[in-house]
């Protein structure tokens, strides 16, 4: 079972679409949410993530124990989400052993050449896509 971390900041929208994506289509994973704030964490529990934290130090803590970290491209960039990810967030998530599914959202001056235009539910889809193909070759 992999322990799949998600993180996601302002409203958790997207952190809580892919909780539920994901307990849908692998409901055997543990899904732990990090909120970068306490609506975003909320949302996602409220969505059936299993454990739910808050902060910076959360962030830092989670990252070190996760398979799979998910969530916008921008939880590895420092100052991005409107300032919600610090530069030790950033950095955690980059050191972490796990692997990064990051989702390619075009916002907060983050830009990402050859993305396209995707919807959020077609970026979702693929992001989900990749996990599921790293639990197969886990488990193979």
């Amino acid at each position: 079972m992999n322990k799949i971390l998600i993180i996601d900041g302002q409203g958790g929208l997207l952190g809580k679409q892919l909780v539920e994506t994901i307990r849908k289509l692998i409901p055997e994973a543990e899904i732990t949410a990090v909120g970068t704030n306490p609506t975003a964490t909320t949302n996602m529990l409220k969505a059936g993530a299993a454990n739910g934290a808050t902060g910076e130090n959360a962030v830092k803590v989670c990252a070190r124990s996760a398979d799979i970290i998910v969530g916008p491209i921008g939880i590895a960039i420092a100052d991005s989400l409107l300032g919600e990810i610090t530069p030790d967030m950033a950095v955690a998530i980059g050191q972490s052993t796990a692997k990064k599914v990051l989702i390619p959202i075009n916002k907060c001056n983050n830009i990402i050449a050859g993305t396209g235009d995707k919807s959020t539910s077609e970026l979702i889809t693929d992001a989900i896509d990749k996990i599921s193909r790293s639990e197969e070759r886990r488990v193979g």
